[in-house]
């Protein structure tokens, strides 16, 4: 592990017995936090309305209460109503809702772009602006469901405790807060899926198509993900690692990188740059 990526707090992860989301790491998260504790505000008035209304209906137009039923079968204005109140509501919903799709799918121009290939079953990644390229496995890939002591130690040497096992893998993306990452996503094989939940992006990892996302990162600390696609028998083992540095402990990561992913010595990188 490099100097530049230790002590990272782990942030993004799943939490037993949590029903919320992760904390948001991104604008994009955050605005996905608030649609839906709008439209779950919304959608909670319209369950107690509908409630009510049927318990209404069982009390005061019971057999008992109102033996003789009414024999209309048509009321204009309530008609009227129950439908035009539902479309200003989908109306009302969709004001808030596709600006936050446009802002997910409007991809601005990447601070860094990286390229992520899905396989099965670990993930590729190339930052092409640098010329380095990595791949990245589960720890413990080989024996999956069980936790060896050598699984245990290797995650120890990596950074992480059991509690990340089929979460952490051997190599990470790394990226600085404040940046414009841009993800291109493709599969080499069958359909994957790329997603960070604390960033609030998800895209499918289909083969022979390039697809993008983005996101800037706003905190430091270590975020998981996990291929999000059907993909075969090792579906499960193929999670992603993701960590947020300050800008400087990324310059110094990337130092590090072009050494050890793509063989360029840091001293051959600083006389070029002479």
């Amino acid at each position: 592990m490099s100097e530049a990526t230790e002590g990272l707090p782990i942030i993004g992860a799943p939490a037993q017995g949590g029903i919320g989301f992760q904390p948001a790491a991104t604008s994009l998260a955050q605005d996905i936090h608030w649609l839906d504790g709008m439209l779950l505000w919304i959608i909670g008035g319209i369950v107690v309305f509908v409630t009510l209304l049927l318990a209404a209906v069982l009390v005061l137009y019971n057999r008992r209460r109102n033996p003789t039923p009414a024999g209309f079968t048509h009321n204009t204005p309530l008609e009227i109503g129950w439908t035009l109140v539902p479309i200003l509501i989908l109306v009302f919903i969709g004001a808030f809702s596709l600006p936050v799709l446009f802002n997910q799918q409007e991809i601005p121009e990447a601070d860094i772009t990286i390229k992520v290939t899905g396989y099965q079953w670990y993930w590729g990644y190339e930052y092409p602006d640098e010329g380095i390229g990595f791949d990245s496995y589960m720890i413990g890939s080989a024996q999956q469901n069980m936790l060896t002591e050598e699984t245990s130690a290797a995650l120890a040497e990596a950074g992480y405790t059991d509690a990340e096992f089929k979460l952490a893998t051997d190599t990470a993306v790394v990226v600085p807060t404040g940046a414009t990452v841009v993800m291109q996503i493709t599969g080499a094989d069958v359909i994957h899926s790329w997603t960070i939940p604390a960033f609030g992006v998800k895209q499918d990892a289909v083969p022979g198509r390039l697809a993008e996302l983005w996101f800037e990162p706003e905190v430091e600390g270590v975020y998981f993900g996990q291929c999000s696609e059907l993909c075969g028998i090792s579906h499960a083992y193929m999670p992603i690692t993701v960590k947020v540095v300050s800008p400087e402990n990324y310059q110094l990561w990337l130092e590090g990188a072009r050494e050890e992913y793509a063989g360029i010595p840091a001293t051959r990188t600083l006389a070029s740059a002479e």
